[in-house]
């Protein structure tokens, strides 16, 4: 029997709600038919939102929302997106598919959208191919409640009230599709466009980021770091799991055998390398992590579904994904002394989505369940705990068989997350507790076949159910991980 170590007599750092934050951009079928089909449409919505999928989320408890991008960030003019919809400009959005972007989903929408789910907003600025005005005036419009030329315009455009801006992000992917820039010309970019990003009150900061790392590229870090890390609050960093490691071709999201299974798990877990080497960089220009790492791009990415545009990035979601959820997010929680904020990459119908649409029809993927499993964690408190665990997979990809992560909330329950990653092998495990001896536990599991998705002819083959294999003796709590499963148990001392 496995021992998780559990000391709630040594507390980490706080668990930011954040890290379970989401990314939306104008790509595929994420913003159009996802979330938004507009005023006139007979999918039951709420000005424009579709009332499936905000209320989805807001049981799923998102915390934060990015938008427009992404790599259409750096081509998005914000002036576009706003007024009457019939005023504003179409354009084919070349990154993405070569479909016409009629703009009809503008700042005042996503403002809209983050109202309805509740959320915190975060913003992605266009450095790459925009000015430093713009990217002012896009700040002034939205959050200053003044008198001056942009917030006049907001008025008359509908919302007399200024906006809250959470977080700001100036530019994305500077290395690459926001201007294939050197990290010497992003940094010193960076810092002139940030200072005209404005606090136009005194009871609301803007949390700025700063483009960082595309996965392992430590030289980035190191000179942006040193360049600019006085001026920034938040540090990117990109990484996806592609099973085979290979852009060209990434594998299916569905028809996969068990070495590639164990593949793609072994490839998910270079996260915590980047986590640590990434943050002893930091470390060095800022010892008292004031500055977040914040992975606001991570998941999978697949060949896209057959049939469907290779440009809307559309995949489907088995229990592969949300064997990658959990660790991501076990290791996001025990990295949260650095690790301020995460996004996932997609919200709905691209890449690692938590939500598929067709036309009315809505499902919640496996990684849906697991967002919503790990919410216990928003905002509680890393504790110290420790797992020995053994290697399983092929030999060509060992992988731990289990990863695991537990925090304290406010009121005094501890949350433990778990996952099993064996396709095979189930693993029973004893809860001890340093300090304090455990009197209730309640738990929920998620499993299945590696395999298992839901369809829209289907859509409930991967669901959560109640976990009641626990057993509280003596101040410990036992429990066995089901293959192929994750697992969270709320503990009562």
């Amino acid at each position: 029997m496995a021992k998780l170590y559990i000391n709630p007599g040594n507390p980490k750092s706080k668990i930011n709600k954040e890290i379970y934050g989401n990314f939306s951009e104008h790509l595929g079928r994420c913003i159009y038919e996802g979330i938004f089909v507009g005023e006139d449409s007979p999918i039951p919505n709420t000005n424009g939102m579709r009332n499936d999928v905000v209320e989805a989320l807001k049981e799923m408890k998102l915390p934060v929302l990015r938008w427009p991008g992404g790599c259409f960030a750096d081509e998005y003019h914000w002036m576009d997106g706003i007024g009457p919809k019939e005023n504003r400009k179409r354009m084919i959005n070349t990154h993405w598919g070569g479909v016409v972007e009629d703009n009809s989903f503008g700042t005042h929408e996503f403002m809209e959208l983050c109202r309805q789910l509740g959320c915190e907003t975060y913003i992605n600025g266009n450095l790459g191919s925009g000015t430093v005005r713009e990217m002012s005036e896009w700040v002034e419009y939205m959050t200053f409640s003044g008198v001056s030329p942009m917030a006049d315009l907001r008025k008359e455009n509908g919302h007399e009230d200024a906006y809250t801006v959470d977080y700001f992000g100036v530019g994305n992917e500077s290395w690459g599709c926001g201007g294939n820039m050197t990290p010497e010309h992003y940094a010193n970019e960076y810092r002139r466009y940030q200072t005209y990003v404005r606090n136009y009150t005194n009871d609301h900061k803007i949390y700025k980021i700063a483009c960082g790392p595309n996965a392992s590229d430590y030289d980035w870090t190191d000179k942006v770091m040193k360049i600019a890390g006085n001026y920034m609050d938040g540090l990117s960093l990109h990484y996806y799991t592609l099973p085979t490691g290979n852009w060209g071709h990434k594998g299916s999201a569905t028809d996969f055998d068990s070495a590639e299974y164990y593949k793609t798990i072994k490839n998910t877990f270079f996260m915590e390398e980047l986590l640590t080497r990434h943050s002893a960089i930091m470390d060095q220009y800022d010892p008292a992590k004031r500055v977040g790492l914040i992975v606001d791009e991570w998941g999978t990415w697949y060949d896209v579904e057959p049939g469907t545009n290779p440009g809307f990035l559309y995949q489907q979601n088995t229990m592969r994904d949300a064997m990658v959820a959990a660790i991501n997010l076990n290791l996001f929680n025990k990295h949260s002394d650095r690790v301020q904020m995460a996004n996932i990459a997609q919200l709905v119908n691209v890449l690692q989505a938590v939500i598929l649409t067709e036309g009315e029809k809505m499902i919640l993927t496996p990684t849906y369940h697991v967002f919503k499993m790990y919410a216990d964690h928003q905002d509680a408190t890393l504790l110290d705990s420790s797992l020995a665990t053994e290697k399983i997979g092929t030999e060509e990809n060992q992988i731990p068989n289990l990863t695991e992560s537990v925090s304290v909330a406010a009121d005094g329950t501890i949350t433990i997350t778990m996952a099993n990653l064996s396709l095979d092998a189930s693993y029973p495990i004893e809860a001890v507790f340093a300090e304090g001896a455990a009197t209730a536990a309640t738990g929920t599991i998620l499993t299945g076949a590696m395999k298992d998705h839901n369809t829209f002819d289907a859509p409930e083959v991967v669901k959560t159910a109640d976990f009641t294999d626990i057993t509280v003796a003596d101040g410990k709590v036992s429990f066995t991980v089901p293959p192929c499963s994750v697992v969270k148990i709320n503990v009562t001392m």
